[in-house]
């Protein structure tokens, strides 16, 4: 019972056959799916993907790149837009220093606003982190400091140190394709040593295909090949992967309901390579 925890459904790469992509997912054994929102000004478009699948559910926030672009939201914009039941979590927010599309100050700002959500809701903040280690390091550890909220650091790509600290304040690390990459050695390593009770997967679909699609468009019934890479690395069974992952999903994202066989085994369907 895979989590494909992140992906965009909202992006026109699925536009043209957004039931189809749903319909591998569920044919896959994927159980949930969160569509991510990068925009707030544009919610309403992820928020009719998730009242439009019983199994998709999706978050509410501004991504870095737009964070100047949205200055604008504040915490109680974002709480107020996570009464809808299909509203499970804040974000993406942080930081991304790679592509630096909005000034790092108004990234930092719209972070903290994130957090604020975060902590009055009590949903998960999903967090953007890119080539930002030492101040993602920092803010969370100053926030925390006025309050504990729950949090991913999605697509994680980052160093030892960033995982570890986070871990410390009781968030979780979420891995994409980019763990099978032939050159993520370092990143596998990571993926070994965290808590087995901190770990989960995603597509970030349409980006990032694992390995075996390398150079496909990404999707959410392709979080199976995360999990596959991320259960070899560990020494454990794909079930197991699947089982603990998914309880590490429901424990984040809480406000998300169980499927009624959530303590059923995975196994994973003997289908060909879904189209891409």
């Amino acid at each position: 019972m895979p989590i494909d925890s992140h992906c965009h459904l909202d992006f026109p790469d699925f536009a043209a056959e957004l039931e189809a992509v749903v319909a591998r997912a569920r044919a896959a054994g994927i159980a949930r799916m969160v569509t991510i929102s990068t925009r707030v000004h544009r919610h309403a478009e992820v928020l009719a993907i998730a009242e439009r699948f019983a199994d998709v559910f999706c978050s509410v926030g501004t991504h870095p790149h737009y964070a100047h672009q949205e200055a604008d939201v504040t915490a109680a914009d974002l709480v107020a837009r996570t009464r809808h039941p299909k509203v499970v979590a804040i974000g993406e927010a942080g930081l991304d220093y790679h592509y630096d599309k909005s000034p790092r100050e108004a990234q930092e700002r719209g972070f903290r606003t994130h957090i604020r959500a975060a902590r009055e809701t009590g949903l998960p903040l999903v967090i953007h982190s890119r080539e930002a280690d030492a101040d993602t390091a920092r803010i969370l550890e100053e926030a925390t400091g006025q309050g504990a909220f729950p949090a991913v650091l999605h697509c994680f790509t980052g160093g030892r140190d960033l995982a570890q600290r986070a871990v410390a304040l009781g968030l979780f690390v979420s891995f994409t394709g980019i763990l099978t990459f032939k050159n993520s050695t370092a990143l596998r390593t990571i993926a070994t040593e965290l808590p087995a009770d901190r770990i989960l997967i995603e597509t970030d679909a349409p980006y990032l295909a694992p390995g075996r699609f390398r150079g496909k468009r990404n999707e959410p019934a392709y979080v199976v090949e995360v999990a596959k890479v991320l259960a070899e690395c560990r020494g454990v069974s794909l079930d197991e992967i699947a089982r603990q992952t998914s309880e590490n999903f429901f424990r984040l994202f809480s406000k998300v309901p169980r499927p009624a066989a959530s303590a059923d085994a995975y196994h994973p369907p003997k289908l060909g390579a879904p189209a891409a």
